[in-house]
């Protein structure tokens, strides 16, 4: 164990250092290890942890993994795993081992149609020019239809018709999770090649349907109400950065307010004579005025008399330790409130819980409490109520508002003369 590397920040950036002069890794895919090794870092903040080590992988690995092996894990926790276990190969050896893939199994084509598949891939690589990469994705996509054809005896080319393409790209959607339109593109273009090689006598590939995915937008992650005061109830208020906490977590839950402009409010930013906030949001550029609550007012005053460092600095939040600057991005923001929520031990699973989220919470539970559109349209700053209906979504109780009685249907409306029902 290297007991020189203390602090996390320096454990990271060496490990990164190694990534990029000793393994090469591009600059995008560092940053991605940046952000896992973010959440490692909210993760000890939470646990009181102050160094990583092999107790702090355990923990991690429990914590997220409920200890399964990585063979049953997703893709994303496996890029978190690797991450975690970077970490602690670089504390124990100073280096990073690396995971070396196992080798796929070659695709081999065999028979009067696996013969034909050869030529169109050759066909393609000689003559179209296609990359290797692009080559194994067809190769890929035409093993499906192959399979296929084997299952159901399908035995020559020319035995196989619309019908049967029909069929079998119906069942892709169940027995494939992911790849469906490639493998559609890629047995158009076969059928294509099969009629230019007079192999069939119609032409399939203008008969065959475009693969239309609909993705819905994702829902915003909302906090119920007990969730949001059990999280500002967390906060500690002693510690001058407790109290910086206290207020900017405050401004995003009430008030609403981006990471963006909770990060950038400055002192003429606030107007005590009439109690109101006045800013220029950073987003929209559309000025904001907001009543200061009570409680957030409470806040900011005491932050601003007690614990706010001495400083020129017209930003009214500032780092908690020297030099004492404002943020240098929201981000900071946006830690604040997910160590928070961490640290509240609310229920975070497969839902963002930044600033945003308290935002999306706020206009969910003002929706709840029947406030009509335009005026929570105002209170988040939006340029126009199209951007709030985004939120009537999850508004359910709202919808159901909106039901209608469907009229009763007098009984002679069944034995009419003529009526679908008569006989």
């Amino acid at each position: 164990m290297n007991k020189q590397i203390k602090d996390f920040n320096v454990l990271t950036c060496k490990v990164a250092e190694h990534l990029e002069t000793q393994l090469y890794f591009s600059p995008p895919a560092i940053e991605q290890y940046h952000k896992i090794w973010r959440r490692v870092s909210f993760f000890m903040d939470s646990k009181g942890h102050k160094y990583y080590s092999p107790e702090v992988e355990k923990e991690l690995f429990q914590y997220h993994f409920n200890n399964r092996p990585k063979r049953e894990l997703t893709s994303s926790q496996i890029r978190l795993y690797n991450g975690i276990k970077m970490l602690s190969d670089f504390m124990t050896s100073g280096n990073v081992k690396l995971l070396v893939r196992p080798k796929l199994k070659q695709i081999v084509f065999n028979g009067p149609i696996g013969d034909i598949i050869n030529c169109y891939i050759d066909y393609k690589k000689t003559v179209k020019r296609l990359s290797g990469i692009r080559l194994s994705c067809h190769k890929r996509n035409l093993l499906k239809l192959y399979n296929y054809c084997a299952k159901e005896n399908i035995n020559s080319i020319t035995d196989i018709d619309l019908s049967i393409l029909l069929l079998f790209i119906n069942q892709l959607d169940s027995q494939y999770k992911t790849g469906v339109p490639n493998t559609i593109m890629t047995i158009r273009d076969f059928m294509k090649y099969l009629f230019e090689q007079n192999l069939l006598s119609k032409d399939y590939s203008l008969a065959i349907p475009k693969y239309k995915s609909v993705h819905q937008a994702k829902l915003p992650s909302t906090y119920a109400k007990e969730d949001i005061e059990k999280l500002i109830m967390s906060v500690e208020r002693f510690s001058a950065i407790g109290k910086r906490n206290y207020a900017i977590i405050l401004l995003a839950a009430r008030l609403g307010l981006r990471a963006s402009d909770i990060c950038r409010l400055k002192f003429e930013n606030l107007h005590w004579p009439t109690s109101t906030l006045k800013i220029d949001q950073y987003k929209t550029g559309k000025e904001l005025v907001l009543p200061i609550l009570a409680d957030v007012g409470n806040a900011l005053i005491d932050y601003l008399k007690y614990s706010r460092p001495t400083s020129e600095e017209p930003c009214v939040f500032l780092r908690a330790r020297p030099p004492y600057v404002a943020f240098p991005s929201s981000n900071v923001v946006t830690h604040v409130v997910q160590r928070a929520f961490i640290k509240a031990g609310i229920n975070i699973k497969d839902r963002r819980f930044g600033p945003h989220s308290l935002r999306h919470s706020l206009g969910f539970r003002m929706l709840e409490e029947s406030i009509i559109l335009p005026v929570i349209s105002e209170v988040l700053g939006h340029q126009s109520t199209e951007s709030t209906r985004y939120y009537l979504r999850i508004d359910l109780k709202s919808m159901k508002q909106c039901m209608l009685d469907v009229p009763a249907v007098a009984v002679g409306f069944y034995g009419q003369k003529g009526g679908i029902f008569y006989a």
